[in-house]
């Protein structure tokens, strides 16, 4: 898969909008961007963590309990940081600060609890074509500058869903779309979204990995120029 954008983006939920504010701005240090609408009672809190978007998405609405996502942990690699500093934002969150080459992390990484290390290999390797190598829990795959780093937990939620609080889903920004969405559900990939246009801002569409992850693509108009192709 040919990335638009080098590094990933990675989304996450909350009713409780200020004290994430003050956490993600403050004690992780991240610097935001804009709020972007979403919908009627959502807004999406945007902020950069080495080029990543952090998408912290506000619901007006109450969200349900909801078992956890396979994505756990947010690791950023930041210069100055000595060993890894590990918190949690106000909603349980993990986050991890380390020093830029732990592990491999030059940017970010993302770890997956996953339920079939060898059925993630497949998805992530032969599937979306990404590069693997190794962190110290197991295997990694590359998606441009960040890491996905695999971690085998037998009781990674199956199917989660995607409207609940915390980690929810990662964002890769692609070019062709409907071309990339089309060519992974021919190759057995599971939709979670048919391709959908917002507005003047996007072009999205959900699959779902493995254990039924959601991962978004996304043609973004400010990344590629345009929502059409011609």
């Amino acid at each position: 898969m040919q990335l638009a954008k080098n590094v990933i983006d990675v989304g996450l939920s909350s009713n409780d909008l200020e004290p994430m504010l003050r956490f993600w701005q403050h004690d992780a240090r991240l610097r935001f961007d804009h709020v972007q609408p979403i919908r009627r009672g959502q807004k999406q809190y945007r902020h950069d963590a080495q080029g990543s978007v952090i998408k912290l998405n506000h619901h007006v609405e109450r969200l349900p309990d909801a078992a956890p996502s396979g994505y756990r942990e947010l690791i950023i690699a930041r210069a100055g940081v000595d060993a890894p500093q590990r918190m949690a934002d106000p909603d349980g969150n993990s986050v991890c600060l380390v020093a830029p080459g732990h592990d491999g992390i030059t940017q970010i990484a993302v770890m997956l609890a996953v339920r079939d290390l060898a059925a993630h290999r497949r998805f992530y390797g032969d599937i979306l074509g990404f590069a693997e190598q190794s962190w110290s829990g197991g295997p990694a795959f590359r998606l441009g500058d960040s890491l996905m780093l695999l971690k085998e937990d037998a009781a990674a939620t199956v199917d989660p869903i995607r409207p609940a609080r915390g980690w929810r889903y990662i964002t890769l920004q692609v070019a062709d779309i409907d071309a990339v969405h089309d060519e992974l559900r021919a190759k057995g990939v599971r939709e979670g979204l048919a391709p959908v246009t917002l507005g003047e801002v996007a072009r999205i569409s959900m699959i779902l990995d493995p254990d039924g992850n959601w991962i978004e693509l996304s043609r973004r108009a400010s990344i590629v120029g345009s929502l059409s192709d011609r």
